[in-house]
């Protein structure tokens, strides 16, 4: 069985995309909704890696956008357990922007979505064994 460190290690996701037109605004910069919907897709695959659980978005905490994404640029977007609770567990997630014909590479967005195991029933379910839960997991 592995440990706790080992699956959130095993869980990192890394999707890279390229910014055409048809994902781009007036200001030749990704959407924002699109942004947002790329990095939705990484958390839940990021959870689903972790746990092997059906999983569903409870929230999307706090979300940065620091500098633009223009188009004809490619993205990696970078997902990563953070916290693991009973039922739930938050994954940050980071997209970098990368210019396609040189190495300049900077982050442009981060944010941590909240996601929770539910049964057939969709009721919450304990997402870690229990002989891998810490003791006060919530």
């Amino acid at each position: 069985m592995l440990t706790l460190d080992e699956k959130i290690s095993r869980a990192e996701t890394r999707i890279f995309k390229a910014v055409f037109p048809n994902t781009t605004n007036h200001y030749d910069t990704l959407f924002g909704g699109t942004t947002l919907h790329l990095m939705d897709e990484v958390a839940f695959i990021t959870a689903t890696r972790f746990s092997r659980l059906k999983m569903v978005t409870v929230s999307s905490d706090k979300v940065d956008f620091t500098h633009p994404i223009p188009g004809g640029t490619l993205v990696e977007l970078i997902g990563r357990v953070e916290h693991v609770g009973r039922t739930s567990l938050k994954v940050r997630v980071e997209l970098f922007v990368e210019q396609m014909y040189s190495d300049d590479r900077h982050r442009a967005v981060s944010g941590l979505f909240t996601f929770v195991a539910i049964d057939e029933d969709k009721r919450p379910v304990p997402i870690l064994p229990a002989e891998l839960r810490p003791e006060s997991a919530a």
